[in-house]
């Protein structure tokens, strides 16, 4: 059987009337790794993200998992397929705790899942079973992203930082195969930054697919086997992190001066600089 060859864009163009907003960009995000897709403001990434998930249908490329081409294919089916996103905004709402939101994460994965079974009733037995199981599910995902001790309090009140690894913990609920993660350390405190760069990492050696999305570099050194960066709609430079930051066009695209954060794997505070070129549209 041949190998997962995982994530796979390519040549992917997004145009916004006579705005091209990204211009046959392409990546890889194989499984077993974590892929860094970075970017000055404006870049394109978010819109690249938004054609990974199904959110927007591009004018020319393709997205592939595997041996499938999901181009066509709406957020729902790739969902189902196995790709997983969190946004910079938690998309849990409503008065839902913490620990409510995640179980209901997992409630509705144990009910959308292909499950084994010789007949259509053993199938929905086995739906069922797993759905009684999404309150263990949840409490185990809890746990896994450091937010336990918030589980009984309402999403909508939780820091910025809990309420992106509820999203975290909301998209492991539905076990993907591709993780693609935007801005995950935004609102972090430094201790909860460096577990979430342990934990993705064990989800790398688990066999994930893990893509990155930052504005900058630094934020990533640490974590990334891959870096990606967009510039303009395009990938100017993809590679090991080391010679992905020494490019000259790289380094070019962040003119505004020196790095604008501190890699929170050498022990910074992750604070962006206001020097920074206007964000491009």
């Amino acid at each position: 059987m041949a190998a997962a060859e995982g994530l796979r864009v390519r040549d992917v163009t997004v145009r916004f009337g006579p705005l091209t907003a990204v211009d046959g960009a392409g990546l890889t995000a194989p499984p077993g790794a974590v892929t860094g897709l970075v970017g000055p403001s404006g870049a394109g990434k978010t819109t690249l993200c938004d054609v990974i998930t199904g959110l927007r249908r591009p004018a020319a490329g393709a997205v592939l998992l595997n041996d499938a081409d999901l181009t066509r294919s709406a957020a729902r089916e790739r969902a189902r397929r196995g790709i997983a996103r969190t946004f910079q905004r938690s998309g849990a709402a409503g008065a839902a705790t913490v620990r409510e939101a995640v179980q209901a994460a997992a409630a509705r994965h144990a009910m959308t899942r292909e499950q084994p079974g010789r007949t259509a009733r053993d199938r929905w037995r086995r739906r069922f079973e797993a759905r009684r199981d999404a309150g263990a599910v949840a409490e185990a995902l809890l746990a896994r992203v450091g937010i336990r001790d918030h589980a009984d309090r309402p999403v909508r009140d939780a820091p910025t930082g809990v309420a992106g690894l509820v999203d975290l913990a909301r998209a492991l609920a539905a076990e993907p195969a591709v993780l693609v993660l935007d801005e995950p350390w935004a609102g972090l405190p430094l201790r909860h930054a460096r577990a979430l760069e342990v934990l993705l990492r064990d989800l790398a050696e688990e066999g994930l697919a893990v893509l990155v999305v930052e504005d900058e570099i630094e934020p990533v050194l640490g974590v990334c086997d891959v870096l990606h960066v967009l510039d303009d709609g395009k990938v100017i430079a993809a590679g090991p992190p080391a010679e992905v930051r020494a490019d000259p066009r790289v380094r070019d695209a962040y003119r505004a001066g020196p790095p604008v954060t501190t890699c929170r794997s050498t022990g910074g505070d992750g604070r962006r600089s206001a020097g920074r070129r206007p964000a491009r549209r």
